[in-house]
C-alpha cells in the first residue's frame, strides 16, 4: 500500500481522519473536483447534503478506479461544502459512511472540510477532490 495515515500524539485525533499521511509511490493521480452528478450528468437529489456527499465519494471512487486506484491510495481530500454550518456534520458522516458501504472503503486520509456559501450552482452543496499515489 502506497499510503501509511497516522495521528502524532503530539496532535488531536480525529474520528473522520488522519492528521498526516505518508506517500510512497511513482504515479500521481489527481481526480478533479466530484459533484454528486450521476451517469446521466443529473444532480442527485437537490440542496440535500446527506445524500450529495454520498454521491459525491461514489463519483471519487468511480474516478480513481478508472486510474486503477482506490481510496486506500488516496493521501488527501479537499472537500467543499455549501452554507456549512458545524450542525450540519452528522448528515454529512451519514453521507461519507453510506458511500463507504457502497463503494467499500475504510481509508480516512488527511482531509480539509471548506465552508463555501455557493459552488458553481446554488443546488450544489458539496465539491471533492482527491490526490492518490500509486507504485
Amino acid at each position: 500500500m502506497p499510503v501509511e495515515t497516522l495521528n502524532p500524539d503530539s496532535l488531536f485525533e480525529p474520528e473522520h481522519y488522519a492528521q498526516v499521511s505518508i506517500a510512497t509511490g511513482t504515479r500521481i493521480v489527481s481526480i478533479a473536483g466530484q459533484v454528486a452528478h450521476d451517469a446521466q450528468g443529473d444532480l442527485v437529489a437537490p440542496g440535500d447534503l446527506e445524500a450529495q456527499v454520498e454521491q459525491a465519494f461514489v463519483n471519487v471512487g468511480l474516478a480513481l478506479a478508472a486510474a486503477s486506484a482506490t481510496f486506500a491510495d488516496v493521501f488527501k481530500l479537499t472537500i467543499y461544502v455549501t452554507r456549512w454550518t458545524l450542525d450540519q456534520m452528522p448528515q454529512f458522516v451519514a453521507g461519507y459512511e453510506r458511500a463507504a458501504r457502497r463503494v467499500g472503503f475504510e481509508a480516512r486520509p488527511p482531509a480539509s472540510l471548506i465552508g463555501f456559501e455557493v459552488l458553481f450552482h446554488p443546488d450544489v452543496r458539496v465539491e471533492i477532490e482527491a490526490s492518490a499515489i500509486l507504485p
